[in-house]
């Protein structure tokens, strides 16, 4: 009796893992809503690890380019991945004919797996996951997600890749706020081995999962963290960057001196200033600014009279030709 017992209760419990596992979802039909070299970085390494991508964005001009970046970017892939062996004999030449045609499959593969659009509303229809990676601005983003909501099937998740924006804030524009959460993917996307999944209150542990395991499937190493701000590379990053320009405003070291101790001090591959105009200081003093009006007591997120002038002058960083350095 108590053999069948035993018996009865695995049985049990497997039947509820299995029904458990069966309603996880399965991420298989991705739409990426923006073409810039974030949105294009997603829906390469989403199409390269064998899932269905529609990436969109608003003129097919916009589209064009992100394309051929996508396809450039694979290139590069290739060569690492299917890289040249060094020994030099007959050998040599047979496994690189082979890894040249391994190569240029993998391209054609990832590519036909990614079809472009200009209407959002249009393509989601049947789509598991909508990763939104546009500007950062709030209301815009908001917009978008709750008309994407009337059309998009119940299962989709809704997922941004914001940087800095409140999730929550987000979610509350839909009516699936148990089915939406963050995916913070990291620049170059192809390159870069993190993602942060972020989830809210409100976020289920069906759809967290699902945006782990997605994630894992696109060859990253997920980390989860709360919806706070600055999730948690940036809690940290940006207000070591602005303490730097607060020592720097101090007149307490010189620019130049402070990305050296930074460099050969703590082993960073980059100073703080040379991250700053990598970065862009406009997106710095929006991030800044906008953690500021939710914490305006927080030291940390104090702004910078500094960085305030130059966004003021248009000098953004590497992109406009100088920000704290020059550049040719």
């Amino acid at each position: 009796m108590a053999f069948a017992t035993r018996q009865f209760v695995r049985a049990a419990s497997s039947t509820a893992a299995a029904t458990a596992a069966a309603k996880k979802l399965i991420v298989k039909h991705v739409t990426v809503i923006g073409g810039g070299l974030m949105g294009a970085g997603i829906a390469q390494v989403a199409a390269a690890s064998g899932h269905t991508v529609v990436l969109v964005d608003q003129s097919a001009e916009i589209l064009k380019k992100s394309a051929k970046g996508i396809e450039e970017s694979l290139k590069r892939v290739t060569k690492k991945k299917f890289a040249d062996k060094p020994e030099v004999d007959i050998f040599y030449f047979i496994l690189l004919i082979k890894l040249r045609k391994a190569g240029a499959e993998f391209i054609e593969k990832t590519l036909k797996n990614i079809t472009t659009s200009t209407d959002a509303a249009a393509v989601v229809h049947s789509t598991d996951l909508i990763i939104e990676a546009i500007v950062e601005n709030m209301e815009v983003k908001k917009e978008l997600f709750k008309t994407l909501d009337k059309f998009a099937p119940e299962h989709t998740i809704f997922a941004s890749n914001t940087s800095s924006l409140q999730i929550t804030n987000m979610a509350n524009s839909t009516t699936r706020q148990d089915r939406f959460g963050g995916l913070h993917f990291f620049n170059p996307v192809p390159m870069m081995k993190l993602v942060e999944v972020i989830r809210t209150p409100m976020t289920s542990q069906k759809t967290f999962e699902s945006l782990m395991d997605f994630s894992k499937a696109v060859g990253k190493s997920p980390v989860s963290c709360k919806d706070t701000p600055g999730f948690i590379v940036n809690r940290l990053l940006v207000p070591y960057m602005m303490e730097a320009v607060r020592l720097f405003e101090r007149g307490d070291a010189s620019k130049e001196d402070i990305d050296v101790a930074m460099k050969l001090g703590a082993g960073y591959p980059m100073g703080p200033f040379e991250l700053l105009d990598y970065v862009g200081l406009d997106t710095s003093k929006y991030i800044i600014d906008g953690w500021h009006s939710l914490e305006p007591n927080n030291p940390l997120f104090a702004p910078s009279p500094l960085l305030n002038k130059l966004v003021a002058e248009k000098k953004l960083g590497k992109k406009t030709g100088e920000g704290f350095y020059k550049y040719k």
